[in-house]
């Protein structure tokens, strides 16, 4: 794990040989702390910080990353306070009223995985309706991680695989790393390659735990609203030129 690297800048000369991420997921971090730097309340450094999401979407988009998943509300931060919860679910409801034109578009497939039940009324409908609007994308998937824990998830997928067991429909012997993986919120989609947490946090905050097994991971002090393209396009600079060995050994 890797604390403010240095990463070579996006104009960099990288072997355009080198694979991009296929799925880079993101911690985003420090919205609070951005906005007690400037002394304004915490809900001015979320509104900066959902201007992030859209510099990030786009650049991704760009760039050809076909999975970008944002860990957007985790399950703990039903433990904030109620007002700014308001504030959050206010948020996401505009950001998605706002932001379906252009997924449409762009051809991105909005998704969300976490206890989406837990959301307000108002915001699940709208969320679902971006989710039907956007279906048909195919030039890259945005999940929206929404009242997630990863704990929860695993939770979820081994009564689901118990409930298979007891009913006769599954066999012990056949439940198999694969087959978690199946019955995960993130069923169907490749593993991230790349996780990057911004504010300078040195923990994973129970975001998909079994999915990151193997995932690159660069965590950097820059605050989520101060978090730019040029950053980004660096930090996935410095990813192509990790050699990932999944725990083998390199020829020599």
């Amino acid at each position: 794990m890797s604390s403010k690297p240095a990463f070579p800048s996006s104009s960099s000369t990288t072997d355009d040989r080198l694979p991009l991420p296929v799925h880079v997921a993101i911690i985003m971090d420090g919205n609070g702390r951005w906005a007690k730097k400037r002394s304004w309340m915490r809900v001015k450094g979320h509104e900066q910080g959902a201007s992030t999401v859209r510099t990030i979407v786009r650049a991704s988009r760009k760039i050809g990353i076909k999975v970008l998943t944002l860990y957007a509300f985790s399950s703990e931060n039903w433990q904030r306070p109620a007002k700014e919860i308001r504030a959050l679910m206010h948020l996401l409801k505009k950001f998605l009223k706002t932001e379906e034109k252009e997924m449409v578009e762009n051809n991105i497939r909005l998704h969300a995985i976490g206890d989406i039940d837990r959301l307000p009324g108002d915001v699940v409908r709208r969320l679902n309706a971006v989710q039907r609007a956007t279906a048909a994308g195919r030039g890259m998937q945005l999940n929206l991680a929404l009242s997630y824990g990863s704990r929860g998830e695993i939770a979820h997928m081994t009564r689901c695989l118990a409930e298979k067991v007891r009913d006769g429909n599954l066999e012990l012997k056949d439940i198999d790393e694969e087959m978690i993986s199946n019955h995960l919120f993130t069923a169907g989609l490749p593993d991230p390659d790349l996780l990057i947490r911004t504010s300078g946090e040195m923990r994973i905050s129970n975001f998909l735990l079994w999915q990151i097994a193997y995932s690159e991971i660069f965590v950097t002090d820059t605050l989520w609203p101060d978090f730019t393209e040029e950053e980004y396009l660096s930090i996935i600079d410095a990813y192509r030129q990790r050699e990932r060995r999944f725990g083998k050994t390199v020829p020599s």
